[in-house]
């Protein structure tokens, strides 16, 4: 695992957001939990991840 911050991943959580501090280097989020919003949204495109965390490694590039 590539990620320095966990160990673990949430499991059935998938995430392709490479520059964020949980992303594992694979597929998985590390973050020990997550937060999805906005309340209001209707469709998986109104959605974001309240969680992320930009990777300093990746803003170093």
């Amino acid at each position: 695992m590539n990620n320095k911050n966990c160990c673990d991943h949430i499991k059935g959580v998938t995430c392709d957001v490479k520059n964020c501090a949980y992303h594992d280097g694979e597929t998985r989020c590390t973050a020990g939990e997550i937060t999805v919003g906005p309340t209001y949204a209707s469709t998986s495109h109104d959605t974001a991840c309240a969680t992320f965390k930009p990777n300093q490694d990746m803003k170093q590039r």
